[in-house]
């Protein structure tokens, strides 16, 4: 747990965010750094807890001191000193995996470290930070979508006012029915007359370009044909000057050649100009036509006027459809949001859960290996026992010897003191012998006995 998801605050923040966050009114006065470092009391670290759950989960202090209904005793008395803590644990023990906190015991509510306890705290604060600041992001999401659907109840309604106003505009007063009617079809039937009368003309003018144009085109081919003819002569004629002789004569019927063509050139060109200026008076007389159709096009724009006013109210239906759309783009767009956020908070918690696995196989691997350590000291035991057996037997065995050693000693000293009594006696008594037959002494083997 040293390789935390959550930031480890120091000893003195700890204090401030408590001070801040959880604690209020005297509690808060009262709280200071020696509650909890280095030695943490019990009782303020009870308090701490006990506020953290009463902003999570809403719980109230009545709840810690109330006996569960499934559990059922003789004597609950019993039990009326250990509930608030009970409790306590119970409620904690399911905060704090919530807080990526997953080694949480009993001893650390009755018996309290400041290292772990300074690892719980940094965990729960980090949950209430989280916790407010995804409050803030819900909350203006929530803004957004009220703001999205009143938008929406304000658009329908201009929808439905600009609705009701085509109707009106629609409809026809009863008066004013049979008179709508009639012009309406004099209106038709003019516009009818108006379009074949048109169509004839155009048709007829139509013809009359097409046969100009051909006229036109054929006089054009006959043009360049003789434009052709004029330069092939003038190429001839500059390579006739070239190969000029001393014959005039030639030259002058030559030039009269040219001029003949020129004169008809000029003679053809005449007469297409007036074609051109028969057709150009033709086209002038098209406007006493022209005043009868602008008569009819002012009535055409009357109508025109009411269909612009018709095209300026769908226009405006129009934007307001626009503004709809722009309202339900917003608000979809507030709900992919909406559903990114849930998306991330779904990886979250699948990430937790993943966390929750890891962590659930790491205990079961610890566990396992804490069985396999009792087990082996279990063996070792055993073993430790049966080689402190043979150890007292040999140690009994070792105390026998030693007795037994000590009685040979004893033995030994015994007869040693024995043999050097004797030894003294015999010396003693040669002693004496020696001196009495010095002195002339005569003694009875009796007497020497008895000395």
């Amino acid at each position: 747990m040293d390789n935390c998801t959550f930031p480890r605050y120091s000893d003195n923040d700890i204090v401030v965010h408590i001070r801040n966050c959880l604690l209020t009114g005297s509690e808060a006065k009262s709280f200071s750094k020696s509650d909890l470092f280095p030695k943490s009391k019990p009782e303020v670290l009870q308090m701490i807890f006990m506020r953290a759950l009463q902003s999570v989960y809403g719980i109230r202090l009545e709840h810690f001191y109330m006996m569960p209904v499934t559990f059922e005793t003789a004597y609950p008395q019993i039990f009326e000193g250990f509930l608030p803590i009970g409790n306590l644990f119970i409620k904690m023990e399911s905060l704090f995996p919530i807080c990526r906190v997953h080694d949480f015991q009993v001893a650390d509510v009755i018996s309290p470290k400041a290292k772990k306890i300074a690892r719980f705290l940094s965990g729960i604060l980090n949950f209430l930070f989280f916790r407010d600041s995804r409050r803030e992001v819900y909350l203006e999401i929530q803004s957004t979508y009220k703001s999205a659907m009143e938008k929406v109840q304000r658009l329908q309604m201009t929808i439905q006012q600009a609705a009701l106003k085509l109707e009106k505009l629609d409809t026809i007063p009863t008066d004013q029915q049979a008179e709508f009617k009639e012009l309406s079809q004099d209106i038709q039937e003019l516009e009818h007359k108006l379009n074949q009368e048109y169509q004839q003309k155009t048709n007829a003018l139509r013809e009359a370009n097409q046969q100009k144009r051909i006229e036109i085109a054929e006089k054009t081919q006959h043009l360049n044909e003789l434009k052709l003819a004029i330069c092939n002569l003038k190429e001839e004629q500059e390579q006739l000057k070239s190969k000029i002789t001393e014959s005039p004569e030639e030259l002058m019927n030559c030039k009269e050649r040219l001029m003949e063509t020129l004169q008809k050139i000029k003679k053809e060109k005449q007469e297409v100009i007036k074609k051109y200026e028969a057709y150009r008076d033709l086209v002038e007389i098209l406007p006493p036509c022209q005043l009868e159709i602008q008569l009819y096009q002012k009535k055409m724009q009357t109508q025109g006027a009411n269909v612009d006013k018709l095209c300026s109210i769908l226009a405006e239906i129009r934007t307001l459809e626009d503004q709809i759309e722009s309202s339900k783009s917003e608000f979809a767009s507030a709900e992919t949001e909406k559903m990114s956020l849930k998306r991330l908070i779904t990886a979250k918690r699948n990430k937790l859960s993943i966390a929750e696995i890891k962590m659930k196989k790491i205990h079961e691997d610890t566990e396992q290996r804490k069985q396999a350590i009792t087990e082996y000291c279990s063996q070792f035991q055993e073993k430790r026992g049966a080689v402190c057996e043979k150890l007292t037997a040999t140690c009994a065995e070792i105390k026998q010897f030693k007795s037994a050693i000590q009685q040979l000693n004893d033995n030994v000293a015994e007869k040693k003191s024995k043999s050097q009594v004797v030894l003294l006696f015999s010396f003693d008594s040669r002693s004496l012998l020696g001196r009495k037959e010095k002195q002339g002494w005569q003694m009875s083997y009796g007497e020497l006995s008895n000395f």
